[in-house]
């Protein structure tokens, strides 16, 4: 019986990652690896049951952050989360696998990866007013299980208001921290949020 109901995830070869430069922790390099990885030539969907085990494969994972004024929204993983291994874990980024319900969806002026970033965001929160949007990074850790068979890219969401709840039973606790009161908990985050925060404090430190 499939865990995951024969859902088909976006992934690249871990062998591509290899050869455009793998790293530990993050990247604040985007453009070195995005346009190889969504090329159609170099990734593929695969069952998420193999892909779960298998690390030659890397899983894409758009991993949103949110940004109002100088706070970012900090949240708890409940114990219904999706992904067991992050229960009850705090967080800053939501996000979640690239499917073929994106590539199904796609169209001319929406790419499959563009979809998936947005199905997330609108699944998981309830957004107040406006927003701009960057790529900052990508996150690889190699350390454990869960990080060994997915590559994050993070996004930034600069919000004008910060009136937002959560769309799942499994987002708790909404509050926007500071990056002082971020790295205060750090030992409470999932491993992706606390690499999100120290990049975070690597590009205020050099602006």
């Amino acid at each position: 019986m499939s865990k995951y109901e024969d859902e088909n995830v976006l992934v690249i070869s871990r062998q591509l990652f290899d050869q455009l430069g793998a790293f530990e922790g993050i990247s604040l390099e985007p453009g070195k690896y995005l346009p190889s990885m969504l090329d159609p030539a170099n990734n593929r969907f695969l069952q998420r049951d193999l892909a779960e085990d298998d690390p030659s494969h890397k899983q894409i994972i758009p991993y949103a952050i949110f940004r109002f004024e100088n706070k970012f929204l900090h949240y708890v993983r409940g114990g219904g989360s999706g992904e067991k291994r992050l229960a009850s874990k705090g967080s800053i980024g939501i996000g979640g696998h690239i499917n073929d319900v994106d590539f199904a969806a796609s169209s001319l002026d929406k790419d499959t990866y563009t979809n998936g970033v947005e199905r997330e965001i609108d699944e998981e929160l309830n957004l107040t007013g406006g927003y701009t949007q960057e790529i900052l990074g990508l996150i690889n850790d190699d350390s454990n299980e869960v990080g060994q068979v997915h590559l994050g890219v993070v996004h930034l969401f600069t919000l004008e208001s910060d009136q937002v709840t959560s769309g799942e039973d499994n987002i708790v606790d909404l509050q926007f921290l500071t990056l002082e009161e971020l790295e205060a908990k750090h030992d409470e985050l999932e491993t992706w949020s606390q690499i999100c925060v120290e990049g975070l404090r690597q590009l205020w430190r050099d602006k």
